[in-house]
This record gives structure tokens, C-alpha cells and sequence, in this order.
């Protein structure tokens, strides 16, 4: 009986994953070995070592752990959604998701990471 109300609940509906209590763990290794390689393969001025992504990426992990769990859910979910988009996961975009939101104050420097925007400027 629940196996059968559950499958006609997830038919018909989005299963929607509320977001955790705790900062989510992403793969910024990956993202970042990408980022170097792309930014390598494009010739780009102002690439950025690996091991200055990941210094940035754990900077703003860090600065996470302050406002992660004072947000809404709601914010949570949009930001991890959009920190996450494309498979390419970085807790910079999340940190500056959550900033925009206002749920965390800009950092003391500007972090570039694997951010997806971080050679926009």
C-alpha cells in the first residue's frame, strides 16, 4: 500500500530534495582540473593555477559554514541548483549565489575558483 501511494505521488509530481542542514560536498577537484585545462587550451591571459582554484574554492567552502544553515531552504536549494549547473560544481558560485540572495557577506577578497564567471570582467 505505501509502495503504491508513493509511486502514484512520484508520477505525478517533481521529486524535490530538500536541502541539508549541512554544505554540500562537491567535486571543485574535477571542476577545477577542467578549468585549468580549459583556461590552458584557450591561450587566457589570466588563467588561474590549480592550486589557486582550490585554495579559492575552499576559502568559500569556509565562508559557507558562517550563513549555510541560517538561510532558507529555499535559497539553499536555487543556489546548490545553480552552483551545480552544467556539472561543473563550485562552492564560489555558491557562495555568491547566497551573497546575491543576501544570506552571506562579500568576502574580504574576490575569489575566481571554478567559478563559471570567473573571466567575465
Amino acid at each position: 500500500m505505501k509502495i503504491a501511494l508513493l509511486s502514484m505521488v512520484m508520477i505525478g509530481s517533481q521529486l524535490v530534495i530538500p536541502a541539508s542542514d549541512r554544505i554540500p560536498k562537491l567535486d571543485v577537484e574535477a571542476t577545477c582540473k577542467a578549468t585549468v585545462a580549459a583556461d590552458n587550451a584557450a591561450n587566457l591571459v589570466l588563467s588561474q593555477d590549480y592550486a589557486g582554484c582550490m585554495r579559492d574554492e575552499n576559502e568559500a567552502q569556509a565562508q559557507l559554514g558562517g550563513v549555510w544553515s541560517t538561510s532558507p531552504d529555499s535559497v539553499r536549494n536555487t543556489c546548490v541548483d545553480e552552483a551545480t549547473a552544467g556539472g561543473n560544481d563550485s562552492y564560489v558560485d555558491l557562495l555568491v549565489c547566497m551573497q546575491m540572495a543576501g544570506w552571506a557577506s562579500a568576502p574580504a577578497a574576490p575569489l575566481k575558483g571554478a567559478s563559471k564567471v570567473r573571466n567575465k570582467k
